[in-house]
């Protein structure tokens, strides 16, 4: 354990000091990896898996504020190829997979956080095509995204005043409308996301800037329309990555920690109820987003520094 433990500080240290990534075998806390580079620097961008395949759209990328690109990733050949643009630019969009199409909901035009947009799209891989569809109510960006129940759900973000908000609106596809739903119980952005098992996780974020995150963990019942309060997330912090992984909500990365980005894993086990450290990741990232094909989680892109650039790694994680 010594050996694993030594072995583990000295690759996040030589990440961190710019160092190659690699492999970080953890025993029983899992193991990172890197697979094929996406070919384009970014970050802020938002991650979807569908079909066996991953889908990296928008974000900060080609040194422009917000983006339309498009890319798709194979986990079965490692190969990345480019799909049809987004309608509209956008950075800082949620996103969530819903009955074969994935479903892209608010943003950013310019940095920072500034532009919020009310845009939703509608993208087929099948036909490779997209749709616009019916606006949200009040635009938003850095804005929590879970499809539930054939309902999209768009929680949180920064409105176009740049100022925190609580806002819960809902999207029916059935109807084309959105409507409000019970708020956050506290407003905050940059935070985790996530359906699981016809609820939603809200964890971490920050309340304004990048070093006042918060720890918070609140689980909405849409069947009362209620939040309530879950064990809180360890290390808080936001612009991080979330996916539900074989029984557990995984966390990784965000900003910032005394001009640092955070290099902590953390999973909460649906069982208990608790949260656990997982192995560190090699090269941390913020304005990161999570997917999975079962297999592994993959975690494309980000910034490698507080605030600042963007990069085209792929980094993977699984137990």
């Amino acid at each position: 354990m010594l050996f694993y433990a030594t072995l583990t500080a000295l690759i996040v240290a030589g990440a961190q000091a710019g160092g190659p990534p690699a492999a970080v075998p953890t025993p029983n806390q899992g193991i990172w990896s890197e697979k094929a580079r996406l070919g384009e620097q970014r970050t802020e961008a938002v991650v979807v898996a569908l079909g066996g395949k991953i889908y990296v759209v928008g974000g900060m990328a080609r040194g422009q504020d917000s983006h339309v690109l498009n890319q798709e990733y194979d986990p079965a050949t490692d190969r990345w190829r480019e799909r049809a643009p987004m309608p509209h630019a956008l950075s800082h969009a949620g996103a969530a997979a819903m009955n074969g199409k994935i479903y892209v909901v608010g943003g950013f035009l310019r940095n920072v956080h500034l532009d919020a947009q009310d845009l939703a799209f509608e993208y087929n891989p099948a036909t490779d095509t997209w749709r616009p569809l019916p606006p949200m109510k009040s635009p938003r960006g850095s804005v929590g995204v879970a499809a539930v129940n054939g309902k999209i759900h768009a929680i949180g973000g920064r409105d176009v005043n740049r100022v925190t908000v609580a806002t819960h609106e809902v999207f029916d596809p059935a109807t084309g409308k959105w409507s409000d739903l019970a708020p956050l119980p506290k407003a905050r952005d940059h935070m985790a996301v996530i359906a699981v098992e016809g609820q939603i996780h809200a964890i971490g974020g920050r309340f304004d800037a990048s070093t006042d995150n918060t720890g918070m963990h609140d689980v909405y019942d849409p069947r009362t329309n209620s939040w309530k309060t879950a064990a809180p997330l360890p290390t808080p912090r936001s612009g991080i990555a979330t996916v539900l992984y074989r029984g557990r909500i995984i966390i990784a990365g965000g900003e910032c920690n005394n001009g640092k980005l955070f290099v902590e894993n953390e999973g909460f086990d649906l069982k208990t109820g608790k949260w656990s450290s997982l192995a560190a990741m090699p090269s941390p990232r913020h304005g990161i987003q999570a997917a999975t094909d079962g297999q592994m989680v993959y975690i494309p892109g980000g910034a490698p520094a507080c605030g600042t650039g963007a990069s085209e790694t792929l980094q993977t994680f699984h137990f």
